[in-house]
């Protein structure tokens, strides 16, 4: 049910803070997949089928959007047209936003640095991504399906819960990416970063909710 009490913020300043979160994120995905050194398991999945067929990075995450998107709808029970639009209305800008980040970062000299700054940069890229999803569930406008994916267990499931929310969301990608190893003995993007935010993330988004924009609540829970 809708709280009375929800504050009420600007459009210029919702607006603000949802570019905001989403350069955040993107920049913190892209981070992660630069460095090598583990992403967030969506991302992680979508970059292990990138490498197995002749589909662009960009192209592969929405793909993997419409796959998330049919799964959201089968926990929800039912077609919410707005969300569903809201979902690619977020995911195919996102989507080629990352894989932009990614090719800038890649003509820098990341990789070079040493392992112990590689470990905590991609950490970073982690945090990035949790304080992106923070903000952007918060304003609950419009979100990417796996975050959308992960508010819909989280508040409808698990009792509000976001570290075991987050965990369950990243069952199917998990999955994905065990069939593409045991296929072809080859992985990417999954490395230390990865279980760190199998973890943390769903933890850190909780962390950012609070000290993030604190002002910035749960918006639109009962759409």
């Amino acid at each position: 049910m809708k709280d009375k009490n929800e504050p009420k913020l600007s459009t210029t300043r919702l607006v603000i803070y949802f570019i905001v979160s989403l350069l955040i994120n993107a920049l913190g995905n892209a981070l992660t997949v630069s460095l090598n050194l583990g992403s967030a398991f969506w991302t992680a999945a979508a970059v292990n089928i990138s490498h197995i067929t002749p589909i662009s990075l960009g192209n592969m995450l929405v793909l993997n959007g419409l796959f998330i998107i049919t799964l959201n709808v089968i926990l929800l029970r039912k077609f919410e047209w707005r969300r569903i639009v809201g979902n690619f209305v977020f995911m195919v800008p996102f989507s080629y936003l990352i894989g932009w980040f990614t090719q800038l970062l890649g003509m820098t000299s990341l990789n070079s640095l040493p392992l112990i700054a590689r470990v905590l940069l991609d950490f970073v890229g982690v945090m990035f991504i949790s304080i992106g999803i923070s903000i952007y569930q918060r304003i609950n406008v419009v979100l990417h399906p796996a975050d959308d994916l992960m508010q819909i267990i989280r508040f409808d499931y698990v009792h509000g819960n976001p570290a075991i929310a987050q965990v369950l969301s990243f069952t199917p990608p998990l999955i994905a990416i065990i069939v593409i190893y045991f296929f072809t003995g080859n992985i990417y993007a999954v490395n230390i970063g990865t279980i760190f935010a199998l973890l943390f993330q769903g933890a850190m988004v909780g962390v950012a909710d609070k000290v993030v924009f604190p002002a910035l609540k749960h918006r639109n829970l009962s759409r």
